[in-house]
């Protein structure tokens, strides 16, 4: 008779069907032991980039979503999440928006 756990034949005897008694436990754990559960990539989200504000660090002119310069040609520095500004049309980024009493304060 062949063993279910190792695959290696031995000789049954009565009701056994295991080859020895650590192949018995091993099964038993096998068929006890939690379900391993599968891990799930999520997918995709939104890509982040057309919402982002970044800003030049040379001359200071901010975009959103572009990160190169259009006045100087370098990559600027990303300042955080925002948009277009309803009343002025400048980008704003959400940081810049949240007052100071809004914040949290740090102890000092």
């Amino acid at each position: 008779m062949t063993c279910p756990v190792c695959q290696s034949f031995f000789t049954a005897s009565g009701r056994r069907r295991f080859c020895s008694d650590a192949c018995r436990r091993l099964a038993w754990k096998r068929q006890h032991q939690a379900p391993v559960v599968p891990i799930v990539v999520p997918q995709p989200g939104r890509p982040r980039r057309p919402f982002t504000v970044y800003e030049c660090a040379s001359c200071g002119t901010r975009a959103v979503g572009e990160q190169r310069c259009e006045d100087c040609g370098t990559f600027m520095s990303r300042v955080g999440l925002g948009g277009h500004c309803p009343n002025c049309d400048e980008p704003v980024a959400v940081a810049d928006l949240m007052a100071e009493e809004v914040m949290p304060k740090t102890i000092t």
